[in-house]
């Protein structure tokens, strides 16, 4: 019988609890602490998941329709992400396990982007863009591991983006106001920096910056996104010429950008390659992706564990599963 698993992801903003049975997904709940201004607060983050944690759990156990006993095994994200934040998942799950006497697990959150969208979407080997507010990576599967095929060298695209939303005066988080403001744009000149297979923001986010006083806000949406999408798909096509792989698959929360969407189905038309999306309901951080991660590496042999590790890489993970 397929086993049901509990996932807590609590790495930056969101605290998720999702439930899965096998490879179906039962439940998916989440609560994101919004900053009043700026940034996440590391501290306010923390509080915010102590307070939601507690309705969270019982809310994705009512919607899955289980109860507590049924439980096989409790998965946490381990890294990376902030530690405050991290470390409340990781007591959350181990108040749970010490409950129900279950064992517990700690997962990649970057690796659960992945395979949560290969479950979903049905993509057996692609090479993945991940794109997410802390995260900007291409990545393959090759010798056992998920390899890094390019990054960024500075900022997470969608963390530009909500930075550049919120010299708009958008609140967080700012890429769906920032993708709907470029639907009326047009081109304007900003810096295009792919430095062999890695990518940087920072020098076009300053730029966009100093534009604002001179350039509409749509246009300068319109731009940055169409540079920087430009960039991530420049990089994509690469690392599928260099891998030979017939798959893209596009995860993460910024995936859910239609533009970034766009570029990418197009370059994999032209080359052959059948493009995938994660759904947008599982694209941002959510518990199902960690209940399912925790399932795939409980079957491969691993086991219980009780730590964080806020700077763990994708490429650090042996991958015994596959």
């Amino acid at each position: 019988m397929d086993k049901i698993v509990l996932g807590i992801e609590s790495t930056a903003h969101t605290f998720g609890v999702g439930i899965v049975k096998g490879n179906k997904v039962l439940s998916n709940v989440w609560d994101m602490y919004v900053p009043e201004e700026g940034g996440i607060h590391p501290t306010k983050a923390a509080d915010h998941h102590v307070e939601k944690a507690a309705y969270i759990i019982r809310q994705s156990l009512d919607e899955a329709g289980i109860k507590e006993d049924e439980i096989d095994l409790i998965a946490y994200s381990k890294g990376p992400g902030i530690g405050k934040c991290l470390r409340i998942g990781m007591a959350t799950a181990r108040t749970l396990s010490l409950k129900l006497n279950k064992p517990m697990i700690g997962v990649n959150h970057c690796i659960s982007h992945i395979e949560i969208g290969k479950n979903a979407t049905g993509s057996e080997d692609p090479v993945t863009l991940y794109v997410s507010g802390g995260n900007t990576q291409v990545l393959a599967f090759t010798e056992g591991r998920y390899r890094v095929f390019g990054e960024t060298l500075d900022l997470a695209i969608g963390n530009m983006i909500d930075m550049f939303a919120r010299e708009l005066g958008i609140p967080h988080p700012g890429g769906p106001k920032v993708e709907e403001l470029a639907k009326s744009g047009k081109y304007v000149e900003l810096p295009y920096v792919v430095k062999g297979m890695d990518l940087s923001f920072s020098g076009i986010l300053t730029d966009v910056k100093n534009k604002l006083n001179t350039v509409s806000k749509e246009d300068l949406c319109y731009s940055l996104q169409e540079t920087c999408f430009s960039m991530l798909t420049e990089v994509v096509e690469r690392a599928v010429a260099h891998t030979g792989k017939k798959e893209v698959l596009l995860t993460g929360g910024v995936a859910a950008n239609s533009r970034l969407q766009e570029m990418l189905k197009i370059m994999c038309e032209e080359r052959g390659c059948k493009f995938y999306v994660v759904p947008r309901k599982l694209s941002g951080d959510n518990g199902a992706m960690i209940a399912y991660n925790g399932l795939l590496m409980h079957e491969s042999g691993y086991k219980s564990e009780d730590k964080i590790n806020p700077k763990w890489r994708t490429d650090q993970v042996e991958v015994k599963w596959l």
